[in-house]
């Protein structure tokens, strides 16, 4: 079995952490840039940059992922036309490094780039009307470079926008109702959806195209079907399902993928929904949400992180005194949610049960935290206080932040500076 991380978007520090590790790394070009990777200069710059200096320092970097999902339908085609310049620039730099060989270009893909039609089986697939000469165009020039096709799987989103999208379908232990598609049956999404993409890659003349799953995973909170016993369950489910080595129905083949994600990112962009911030395995202090085997310890757990240091043992909630008709409070609240991290928080959520005030209080907490206690981030005017009385209850957790890493992040009061780096893990089941 092989680990690494994907598609790490050229974090200095995250990679100098890696080197000799033994972890396969994939970098990232993040879709902003794909315009300026358009002038060979700048892409040959780039790679000089971020792929030889990393692999010069004995960082095994294997894929460079031009874009990220640049064809997603919600993008309305502001990547279609600067993907592919930017694909062939990096490929012609890292030839021109003497590096072709060793890394290849990859464009990791929504799996909403092809379709099976409303009422098809994955026999039906093929690549998106709308964008199906740029896709062949990309699929031509990775497959003739040696290059595999990229894509990011996940049922959790199916069963997030559609209401009626059949629960168990989503998970790997047997308890849907088989979808037959011309004598073959499908008994999960995740074999569905992954035949869809091989028998698009047939139909346009790729029949043996190497396919990497760059993105797979279950969140844990912020919405009411993303826990930590659903998250456990699939997470566990895919690992027990490749672990053997039988692909497929259409691909009876070892499959290549990356878990999304190793620990939950704070600071992540929650336009797609609050569950972005809760798809780690780990919290972010680095303990385990769930049991996951592995296959990489004796027994079977995931290993927590050691001499974790954290901030003192206090937290920032209402005071008690304070009426709920305060006209303060909704304020203070509103702008403690905008720059600290309230997705907890809401229907079927780990905090869902809170009543009104304990509401306002982890509200408040998280943006104190966030802003690693300082005197001034408990100042609500005339709501808040410092209790060193832990008001964790049930499922929901009152968090303590860990001692701040100035080397590499910084988080200042009223700013999202802090971004946590995206990790995943990669996996090939030999």
């Amino acid at each position: 079995m092989k680990w690494g991380t994907s598609p790490l978007a050229t974090y200095y520090g995250a990679l100098r952490a890696l080197s000799k590790s033994g972890i396969e790394v994939m970098v990232g070009i993040p879709n902003d840039m794909l315009a300026t990777m358009g002038n060979l200069k700048a892409a040959e710059k780039w790679v000089s940059k971020n792929v030889s200096a990393h692999l010069s320092n004995s960082v095994d970097i294997r894929y460079v992922a031009v874009g990220n999902e640049p064809f997603l339908a919600t993008y309305n085609g502001s990547f279609l036309r600067t993907t592919y310049p930017a694909l062939v620039n990096i490929q012609r730099a890292l030839v021109n490094a003497g590096l072709g060989g060793k890394v290849k270009v990859t464009v990791p893909q929504n799996a909403d780039v092809y379709s099976s039609g409303s009422t098809g089986g994955p026999s039906n697939g093929d690549f998106r009307a709308d964008i199906h000469d740029y896709m062949f165009q990309i699929t031509k020039f990775l497959n003739d470079n040696g290059s595999p096709f990229t894509v990011n799987i996940y049922p959790f989103i199916s069963l997030y926008i559609d209401s009626n999208f059949p629960v168990e379908y989503a998970f790997f232990d047997g308890q849907a109702t088989p979808v037959n598609d011309g004598g073959t049956s499908y008994t999960n999404m995740f074999d569905a959806n992954y035949d869809t993409l091989v028998w698009a890659l047939q139909k346009n003349g790729f029949p043996n195209m190497g396919i990497i799953v760059g993105e797979i995973g279950w969140p844990s909170d912020g919405d009411r079907n993303a826990n930590n016993e659903y998250a456990q369950r699939f997470m566990q489910g895919f690992m027990t399902h490749i672990a053997g080595g039988k692909g497929t129905p259409m691909r009876q083949a070892p499959i290549e993928a990356y878990l999304f994600s190793l620990i939950d990112e704070d600071q992540k962009s929650i336009q797609p929904g609050n569950f972005e911030r809760h798809w780690g395995v780990f919290y972010y202090d680095g303990q385990p949400k769930y049991s996951l085997n592995l296959g990489t310890t004796t027994n079977g757990a995931l290993i927590p992180a050691r001499n974790v240091r954290y901030l003192q043992r206090k937290w920032c909630v209402l005071k008690d005194s304070v009426k709920m008709d305060d006209p303060s409070i909704a304020q203070s609240v509103s702008y403690a949610c905008a720059l600290g991290d309230c997705t907890s928080l809401g229907y079927g959520t780990s905090c869902g049960d809170l009543d009104a005030k304990m509401n306002v209080s982890y509200a408040f907490n998280s943006y104190y935290q966030i802003n690693n206690q300082l005197d001034e981030a408990c100042k609500f005017p005339n709501v808040s206080t410092v209790t060193k009385d832990d008001p964790t209850t049930g499922s929901c957790r009152f968090g303590i932040m860990i001692e701040p890493y100035y080397g590499g992040a910084d988080r200042r009061l009223g700013s999202v500076g802090f971004v946590a780096g995206l990790v995943l893990l990669l996996l090939t089941i030999l």
